[in-house]
């Protein structure tokens, strides 16, 4: 059974199709893994185990009786803690939400529920979604795979910990702004960034939901099409005989080498050699559009956000971590009359980007410019946190600008990642195109 813990939900899900797996035994493992984990209370708020167990005894019944819903019926995965749960709470990572138990499972669990898949627990998470770093120190800080001392990317930290840590064979995140990808990349992750509005947000708790997601962190390129599938409860996108062979890729030069540290300039420069090692026709060129919408960003995040978010946050300040709470309160500064025209300056922006890279399959960058902070000196230098948060957070934040779907790969170089940004509403031409990376890559 411990072997399952580092097999891929795909792979675990045909196990149970050929009779080799119990669902049953399958989450009781996983349940048990977690309990006996050194670092369970960092990577998980809470297990929903009387739910684990009902919805593995059902999935058991179905796979002996020849009659399993979907490739996934009977596979485990964890939720990050903005998923709301019935009877279970949700806090999104902050103090400000203690207690709060909903009463209905957000859309996108109940359409995993749907599919047969098991919810283990929920899992940390920064303080509202508010920082790519990870580091929550009101509630708990989940653990880089590769180094205790540095933070595991957020905000969908404990959802990347929980697959990286063998203790959940996929999870489920968040990305408003790179909370599925950061971490994804910083633990050697596959995760998917999925089009606004592609999936659901209703019963999501949100941040800023003008560019809010839902999107998977997995081992492989494979399980995030079927996380996809079972998510909106549709059809896995087909992967058979994806190649790289003649696919042209543009590697957009603004912006996204601005102050690169030299491991994910590596890393990156790894993945381009092996693609065009596997047929990709790589170029180079820029998009002044790009900084001209990251030059917008601010008031378009803060000011939504802190919309969202005033009255709760300012009932009770000293329940939040001050770097991420002044975040918050930078959106307070903006008029209204300005946010509206920048907006509305983004969608032109966005416009000239499809007309730009119509004619490649997809848009390149590092994932994250930056490697995981050390947490202890984010802790202690405010304004450090406040300047590798941006930097962290800058490359991916493109994709959320831009409105597009983006998939990050591990390029094979501990805590690096390599993105692929596609078009709007094509998640599966883009799940392919990353299957034939992802194979280039291994």
């Amino acid at each position: 059974m411990t072997e399952w813990r580092q097999t891929s939900a795909g792979e675990l899900g045909r196990a149970i199709g050929r009779g080799e797996i119990d669902p049953r035994d399958l989450t009781a493992a996983f349940l048990d893994a977690i309990r006996a984990h050194p670092m369970q209370y960092r990577i998980y708020a809470r297990l929903t185990e009387s739910r684990a167990l009902a919805e593995a005894e059902a999935a058991a019944r179905r796979a002996q009786a020849g009659q399993r819903i979907s490739p996934l019926d009977g596979v485990p995965v964890s939720w990050k803690d903005l998923f709301d749960s019935a009877g279970t709470a949700t806090e999104a990572g902050s103090k400000l939400l203690e207690g709060r138990v909903p009463t209905r499972d957000a859309d996108v669990l109940r359409n995993a529920t749907a599919q047969g898949l098991v919810c283990l627990g929920k899992t940390h998470m920064t303080e509202l979604a508010f920082s790519g770093l990870g580091l929550n120190p009101m509630t708990a800080t989940p653990p880089n795979i590769h180094d205790g001392t540095r933070v595991p990317g957020g905000s969908s930290s404990g959802a990347a910990a929980s697959v990286a840590f063998g203790l959940a064979p996929a999870s489920v995140g968040s990305d408003t702004g790179g909370s599925v990808r950061i971490p994804s990349a910083w633990n050697d992750l596959v995760g998917l960034k999925t089009t606004s509005g592609r999936l659901p947000l209703t019963g999501v708790v949100p941040l800023a939901e003008s560019f809010d997601t839902v999107g998977p962190l997995c081992r492989t390129v494979e399980d995030c099409a079927l996380m996809l599938a079972a998510l909106e409860g549709g059809k896995p996108a087909d992967l058979a005989g994806a190649t790289l062979k003649n696919a042209r890729f543009l590697v957009l030069e603004t912006t996204a080498f601005d102050d690169i540290r030299p491991e994910p300039l590596a890393g990156f420069t790894h993945a381009l050699e092996r693609f065009e090692s596997a047929g990709a026709r790589i170029e180079r060129g820029s998009a002044p559009e790009v900084a001209e919408a990251m030059a917008l960003a601010g008031i378009l995040f803060t000011a939504e956000a802190y919309g969202t978010w005033e009255t709760t946050i300012e009932a009770r300040p000293e329940a939040m971590f001050p770097p991420v709470r002044e975040r918050f309160r930078s959106g307070g500064s903006h008029r209204a009359a300005d946010y509206v025209a920048a907006w509305r300056r983004l969608r032109a922006i966005r416009a000239t980007w499809a007309e730009r890279t119509a004619t490649y399959d997809a848009v390149l960058v590092p994932t994250a410019p930056s490697l995981p902070p050390i947490a202890e000196r984010l802790l202690s230098d405010a304004d450090y946190f406040v300047t590798e948060n941006l930097l962290a957070l800058r490359n991916t934040r493109i994709g959320n600008l831009m409105g597009v779907p983006a998939l990050t790969l591990p390029t094979g170089l501990p805590m690096t990642g390599v993105s692929l940004m596609g078009r709007p509403m094509a998640e599966e031409r883009l799940l392919r195109l990353g299957a034939a990376g992802e194979v280039a890559l291994a």
